[in-house]
């Protein structure tokens, strides 16, 4: 589904963020992107998206990340930004829902049937008329889950999605992301949520990977985490102290 080969990307001309990123995501996986700040996160998944130009080879469903490409690219690849104020603009929930059906050609009748659909998936009826101004910060997130469904990709892509929750809002957040059934990549600080969605992780050092695989054996090594400015998730953290 998503595949970089030898990618190279910095912001500045002699300053790399990665120098040459490799790794393959395969249909149906969940994988945890993690890392310091100014490791790559929140730029690797704007590379899948062509925000910013790159060296190397990037491939989403076997299609070339090149400018000819971004518009299918962008229609099988829903993004949840970390901060659901720059998603949701519209004036109610419904609205911002039914935006993306509707600039993809669905008349009014069909994007409110998609809207509703998406809703009852993620058993968020209750926000439908809700104005996005009046919405906690945890029900704006959920929402903004809903307007990337409505979208119906094949790959989502999310960005810090528990950051500044309180705990009932974290878990419900992690609840939804769990029943989506999609090739999702998840970026986050929030290492336990990491270990509750994600089968395998991408640990980004210095210029690239630093390790991956599977979400339970990188999580608990408590020096490899460290050397790259990370913290043991707390499970691990407080096992590790008895």
């Amino acid at each position: 589904m998503i595949e970089f080969e030898h990618v190279r990307f910095g912001y500045e001309k002699d300053s790399n963020v990665f120098s040459d990123l490799s790794f393959k995501i395969e249909k149906g996986e969940s994988v945890g992107i993690i890392g310091a700040n100014g490791s790559g996160k929140s730029t690797l998944m704007k590379l899948i998206l062509g925000i910013f130009p790159f060296e190397g080879s990037i491939k989403v469903e076997g299609l070339p990340v090149i400018k000819e490409n971004y518009e299918k690219i962008r229609k099988i690849t829903g993004y949840i930004l970390q901060n659901s104020d720059n998603q949701m603009f519209m004036p109610t929930v419904l609205d911002d829902i039914m935006f993306g059906p509707l600039n993809y050609g669905h008349s009014r009748e069909e994007a409110e049937k998609i809207a509703d659909e998406a809703l009852l998936l993620l058993n968020l009826k209750d926000l439908k008329m809700r104005h996005n101004h009046k919405l906690s910060g945890g029900e704006k997130k959920m929402a903004a889950i809903a307007t990337i469904i409505a979208m119906k990709p094949k790959i989502v892509l999310m960005d810090e999605p528990t950051s500044a929750l309180d705990p009932y809002n974290r878990r419900k957040v992690i609840e939804i992301i769990n029943s989506l059934n999609y090739t999702k990549l998840i970026a986050s600080h929030d290492l336990d949520m990491i270990l509750d969605t994600c089968d395998k992780v991408i640990l980004l050092g210095k210029n690239g990977i630093a390790a991956s695989g599977y979400s339970k054996d990188i999580l608990m090594q408590k020096d490899l985490l460290e050397a790259n400015r990370l913290e043991l998730p707390l499970r691990y953290y407080y096992k590790s102290e008895l």
